[in-house]
This record gives C-alpha cells, sequence and structure tokens, in this order.
C-alpha cells in the first residue's frame, strides 16, 4: 500500500497505531505471533509517499523485496488539483473511485471519471485498463430507483459501475482498541468473520479480484 495523500498520511499513522497496540497489548501480540507462525496471511507493507513520487517508491519495494508483490494499491489524493496525481494515475493499471448518492459528491466524481477516461483513457495515454466507480456509503432507506437512476446516468458517460456497494455504516470507523478483542478496521489483521456481515467488504474485495483476474480461495 502506497499512501500518497500527503499530508494526511492517514494509513501510514493508522498502522504506527497498530503497531503501537501490538507492542502493548497482550492478546494482539499473541494473535500477531500466531499469524506468522502459521506461514498464513501476512500484513501488507505501508508506505508513505506523495502523489509525485509514488511510482519510484512503489518500484524501490518491489526491488528490495524477497518476494513478489501481487498487487500494489495507491492512496491518493481525491482531488486532481494536486502536483504529480494526473501523471501517477495514468500509470496505474486499474482506479476503483467510491462515490455516494449525493449530488455534490456524485458531480465532482464524475467530472474527475470523465476527464481521466477522456484525455487519458479513450486517448490510449498510460496504462490505464479500467476505471471502475463503487458506490460508498449507500443509505438503505433510500429506494432502489435512486440508484439505478444514478446508474443509468453514469451509464450514459461511458463509466462502469461495480455490483458491490459499501454500506453506510460505523463499523467502517471502529478502530483496534485496547479494552476490545473485535476487530474490523485494522492494517495488520483481517477483519473478525462476524464483524464482515453485511459489511460487503468480502464482496467488494472478491468482485476486485475477478477484475484483476486474481486468484481468490484457490479460484481464478
Amino acid at each position: 500500500m502506497i499512501d500518497c495523500d500527503f499530508p494526511q498520511h492517514s494509513i501510514v499513522k493508522e498502522r504506527k497505531r497498530d503497531e503501537g497496540l501490538v507492542i502493548g497489548n497482550d492478546y494482539f501480540k499473541r494473535m500477531a505471533f500466531e499469524m506468522y507462525r502459521s506461514g498464513g496471511l501476512k500484513a501488507y507493507h505501508v508506505k508513505g509517499s506523495t502523489a509525485e513520487t509514488a511510482i519510484e517508491d512503489a518500484q524501490a519495494l518491489i526491488d528490495c523485496s524477497e518476494n513478489p508483490f501481487d498487487v500494489i494499491f495507491f492512496d491518493l489524493p481525491g482531488t486532481l488539483n494536486s502536483k504529480g496525481v494526473v501523471k501517477t494515475l495514468a500509470a496505474m493499471d486499474y482506479i476503483f473511485t467510491p462515490v455516494s448518492a449525493d449530488r455534490f459528491v456524485l458531480e465532482s466524481t464524475l467530472q474527475y471519471a470523465l476527464m481521466l477516461n477522456d484525455n487519458i483513457i479513450s486517448v490510449g495515454k498510460g496504462s490505464i485498463k479500467g476505471l471502475y466507480l463503487f458506490w460508498n456509503m449507500v443509505d438503505g432507506r433510500e429506494k432502489s430507483p435512486l440508484y439505478e437512476a444514478y446508474e443509468n446516468a453514469i451509464g450514459e458517460f461511458g463509466l462502469q459501475i461495480m455490483k458491490t456497494g459499501l454500506p453506510n455504516s460505523v463499523r467502517f470507523r471502529k478502530e483496534m482498541s485496547e479494552d476490545k478483542n473485535t476487530i474490523f478496521r485494522s492494517t495488520l489483521f483481517p477483519a473478525d468473520k462476524n464483524s464482515l456481515k453485511g459489511s460487503n467488504i468480502d464482496l467488494l474485495s472478491d468482485e476486485i479480484c475477478e477484475i484483476l483476474k486474481l486468484k481468490h480461495d484457490g479460484k481464478e
């Protein structure tokens, strides 16, 4: 994970916080030990960077890693005005962009996506193979026809929207805590299976793996 959202670097800060909790909490310390001893899933690398130097920093990680990476995610600033963002976006293989059913957010995201589509993807510049929008903060009380209308409008612009959306849930803001053993949001550990229910994180991951043609749970 290359955290390019400078100067916030929220993912880098969360990793440092998670590591501090593991060092000071016996439960999490045992959990980390068991995870590494089992030879199973390992915590992903997190590298702080900027939109200008993101590609070079990713290449440096690749060069010094003993094992090849299947995927490198880049967390970029939400505005194209940040220096280096457009150049770095053009170097991506795939772009996944969250969008919510709010008119102002939707208009801003569409402008962002259309600029990339019209100036980079459709004219064959850069490396982008696909740009996908996905619904975020979905309010279950809103009627599905609203989302259908938005999706029809998005389709008219020639943009793709993923089948899986993420609900508006407080669980996405729940970090690791010293007084709670249940884990949902963490940069070190996978979420508890019970916590995943209804979050759609697992379904979104499956869909991303399908788009990227990655092996997932032993399947192509």
